[in-house]
């Protein structure tokens, strides 16, 4: 995907043309361009060359440069240079049309005239002469217009500057033709030719329509400036410089200089400059640059930091992990800029409107002209109407309705948190119908808590929480830290086991205050002591609800038993209330099994036979398959081992991926992390697409009406014409109306769900080309408006990819699972079918090209044990 910059482009047949010019450039797969940002992506399906792409524009009448990735040359990419230019213009135009209007129009109204441009004689022709004067310098100013315009209609592209310049240009034209006239007219003695062209002049309608069509062509920069705001308030939200050390002294560089693995301080009151990791110190990070969340993150050492977001308090040492483009400030920024630079599959229907707008315009004006010709009415009558036509007629509009909101909505969702990877999707996300929602990491936190404590009468549960936090300190494992930040969050004192011993795949052994303390799995304890009834039942109880029981004894005798369970997020429950209120069904699909996913579910307020559990990930997209026969959908996951049902979807949605933007297979990225942001796309995207189809209709319903006016169709009836000064003013602000009702997307608040109802159901979508399900699960960003994944039949897949079963020792639980899983996923090639602690084996699928070392090694580096790989 290579983006260039095109200058020349002034309406919607503009883009339009420089889309077909380079889509016939060898090797061009796609290409988007986009009149708002002035921009054009290009995605190639063979090597394609950048001068023949350039060349291609420059030969449809335009301009084009590769454009630069720097944050520099972006922001400078965006600048309003436009506006104070045609402000410029604008001035200047005036100084000659205000003299001008006062001559032509002024002594209609009884002011006077200077003597020597009075009377029938040669008074008539220093009054066309004067005019004339005064009008040259105003399309002087204005040639851009002309340049434009002609240029257009010699390679047969012609775009709004051609309507322009075509009804200026006939105006002028007409007012040399009456000047000559008046100019025989004296020569012959012919007074009444002499006044006849005298009144006919149409020199002040030539000015005025440059100038007002100017005007127009100003608000409109302006307003389109304004889309981009969001943007650019991103960008310079990157600091400028950072402080690292070097040779054990800080020092103050510019942030380009940053390089991975530097140490970098951050002072209270500081910008991060960019992302880390904390080594050293403790603080309070207001991450709303990032997340839209005011409410400050706490941070301490191994949390991660991002760049732009605010250091509040404490001093941090931190070590840089991705600088540059590599930032997620910089990705959010790419991911917005590409979101403005595609098309939604609204933009078609414009697209192919304006692409025969502007010669339909011109064949309307010339028949309307002949017409009223026919007709017998004289020929400045019959110029007069065709020039309106020309000059009311807005492409501009046409061409602005969808890519102005698109703009401002992708602004907003990324000042909310919320990352629409292209227009589309964008589009899309509001149409949906069903919700299937993964639950580890989605619904719930992804991390294992204490859920209960069970004690016995002689060891109470406080008690017990402080012996198992001694035994557990000297462990690594996620049930282990679990317990212990329990311990902590009670203000649990305890001491570290002696004589610590770790017995792989049961449990852990120790002293505590002196006495044997063991902890594990069922079987595991039975081997210390006998496990008494009530706590086997607890147990079993806490299972039911998906958690993992951890048994405990002290000097052999039971001592309770502690649940550990992945919970459910805070905000969870809520966040699917609003999906419901929106008119969204919810399914909850899960690879956990059927009791622990029916017990997250009416936590959740989700019925029964809405959920969908035992599901290996390969089955998810199966499912959603089934899903979509009947609805819409969005899957929600976290964009890794959910990528082949995410890329499945009709819209896939990341949630927990901010810190890896670009790497995952959604269409929608949630920063947040949190799950009532799902409903805030949905919400946001309808806001968009129903300020799409006011513009869309506005613009259609304007030049539908405006231009059958123009041509004088309520003359005969009504006696009414429309005069082309008044044309051109109407032209111009028609487009300001469109960007202006785009701009009030700026107030939407994705968040609030005060206004939430349910829209009434719509016909099914057309459904995007059959994906293959990613065998990876970390497919790349997709930036086309459509995803595409290469298809992989299953006995190709079989071909392609040869099983292994690695056996392994030390996996305890359903979490030690879920961390084992991960690691293999993360390794390019490998698909994991089967996890299981209880037959200490994992089955994957590989390429060929996959070491076995690799296998081996990304299990050990998680604290298990390898012991064979079949």
């Amino acid at each position: 995907m290579q983006r260039f910059e095109i200058t020349g482009m002034s309406c919607a047949a503009c883009s339009a043309h420089v889309e077909k010019a380079v889509a016939a450039v060898p090797g061009v797969s796609a290409v988007a361009v986009s009149l708002l940002t002035n921009s054009m992506q290009v995605e190639y399906a063979a090597p394609a060359d950048e001068a023949a792409i350039c060349k291609a524009v420059e030969d449809a009448g335009y301009g084009a440069k590769p454009a630069a990735d720097d944050a520099a040359s972006e922001e400078a990419a965006l600048e309003d240079t436009e506006t104070p230019r045609l402000r410029r213009r604008l001035i200047t135009s005036l100084c000659f049309l205000v003299p001008l209007m006062y001559i032509s129009m002024g002594h209609m109204i009884g002011l006077p005239l200077p003597p020597f441009l009075e009377g029938d004689g040669t008074g008539a022709l220093w009054f066309a002469l004067v005019q004339l004067a005064l009008t040259l310098p105003v399309c002087w100013i204005n040639r851009a217009f002309f340049i434009s315009g002609f240029k257009g209609l010699k390679n047969l592209a012609p775009g709004m500057d051609a309507l322009v310049a075509l009804g200026a240009g006939a105006a002028l034209a007409y007012g040399v033709f009456a000047l000559v006239m008046i100019s025989i007219g004296l020569a012959s003695g012919n007074t009444a030719q002499v006044m006849e062209y005298r009144h006919d002049l149409y020199f002040e309608s030539a000015a005025m329509i440059l100038t007002l069509i100017t005007v127009g062509k100003m608000l409109e920069a302006y307003s389109k400036g304004r889309t981009t705001d969001a943007l650019k308030s991103l960008m310079r939200l990157a600091p400028q410089t950072a402080r690292i050390v070097r040779d054990g002294k800080p020092v103050t560089v510019p942030v380009a200089e940053v390089k991975p693995d530097d140490i970098f301080l951050v002072r209270p009151g500081e910008s991060i400059p960019v992302d880390g990791v904390v080594l050293e110190g403790n603080s309070s990070i207001n991450e709303a640059a990032l997340t839209g969340e005011s409410l400050p993150v706490d941070k301490h050492p191994g949390d991660p930091v991002s760049a732009a977001t605010i250091n509040q308090n404490g001093a941090l040492a931190c070590k840089a992990t991705r600088v540059g483009q590599d930032t997620t400030l910089s990705q959010v920024i790419r991911l917005v800029r590409d979101a403005a630079a595609t098309k939604a599959p609204l933009a078609k229907t414009a697209d192919k409107v304006s692409g025969i707008f502007v010669p339909a315009v011109i064949c309307i004006a010339l028949l309307t002209f002949v017409i009223w010709m026919i007709a017998g009415q004289t020929f400045p009558f019959a110029l007069a109407r065709a020039i309106s036509v020309l000059v009311i007629s807005c492409p501009c509009a046409l061409g602005l309705a969808t890519p102005v909101a698109i703009m401002v909505g992708s602004g907003v969702g990324a000042k909310n948190g919320i990352l629409f990877k292209t227009a589309a999707s964008l589009e899309t996300t509001g149409y949906t119908d069903t919700v299937i929602l993964d639950k580890t990491g989605t619904i719930t936190t992804g991390e294992p808590n204490v859920v209960e404590i069970v004690g016995t009468r002689k060891v109470p549960a406080k008690f017990l929480l402080g012996l198992a936090a001694g035994l557990e300190a000297r462990s690594e494992h996620p049930l282990s830290r679990a317990i212990l930040k329990k311990a902590d969050a009670d203000g649990v004192k305890y001491r570290p086991a002696a004589d610590f011993e770790a017995v792989p795949g049961q449990g852990l052994l120790g002293k505590v205050a002196g006495k044997v303390m063991a902890g594990g799995n069922e079987n595991f304890i039975r081997t210390q002591c006998d496990l008494p009834d009530d706590l086997a039942q607890a147990g079993a109880k806490l299972s039911a609800q998906g958690a993992t029981p951890l048994y405990f004894s002290l000097d052999g005798h039971a001592a309770g038993v502690i649940g550990v369970a992945d919970v459910v997020k805070s905000t969870s429950r809520d966040a699917i209330a609003q999906m419901h209120a929106l008119g969204m069904d919810v399914v909850l699909l899960t690879g956990d099994n059927a009791g622990a996913a029916a017990h997250i579910a009416s936590q959740v307020g989700l019925a029964p036979d809405k959920v969908v559990a035992g599901v290996l990930p390969a089955g998810k997209e199966a499912e959603v398959r089934r899903l979509q026969k009947n609805a819409r959908t969005a899957m929600v996951g976290d964009g890794i081992n959910d990528a082949p049902a995410l890329t499945r979807a009709d819209t896939g949605i990341a949630i927990g991926a901010g810190a890896d933007v670009a790497l995952d297979a959604a269409d929608v990225v949630l920063v947040r992390s949190d799950l009532a942001d799902v409903a805030a796309a949905v919400r946001l995207s309808r806001r968009v697409v129903t300020n799409i189809h006011e513009n869309l209709f506005w613009a259609f319903f304007y030049n539908a009406v405006c231009i059958p006016l123009a041509a004088g169709a309520l003359y005969p009836a009504f006696n009414i014409l429309l005069n082309p000064m008044i044309a051109s003013a109407a032209m111009s602000l028609s487009s300001v109306c469109v960007v202006t009702n785009a701009l009030r997307l700026n107030t939407v608040k994705p968040r609030d769900a005060s206004h939430d109802h349910a829209p009434r159901r719509r016909a099914p979508l057309p459904r995007r080309p059959e994906p293959a399900a990613c065998p990876t699960g970390a497919c790349p960003v997709q930036t086309a408006p459509a995803k595409a994944v290469s298809q992989t039949t299953e006995s190709q897949k079989e071909e392609q990819s040869m099983k292994k079963t690695i056996h392994i020792t030390g996996m305890m639980c359903a979490h030690c699972e879920a961390t084992v899983k991960k690691a293999l996923e993360a390794i390019p090639g490998v698909s994991v079918e089967k996890v299981s602690h209880e037959e200490g084996v994992a089955e994957v699928l590989c390429a060929d090209a996959v070491d076995p070392a690799a296998l081996k090694k990304a299990v050990e580096d998680k604290d298990y044990t390898v012991t064979a790989i079949d």
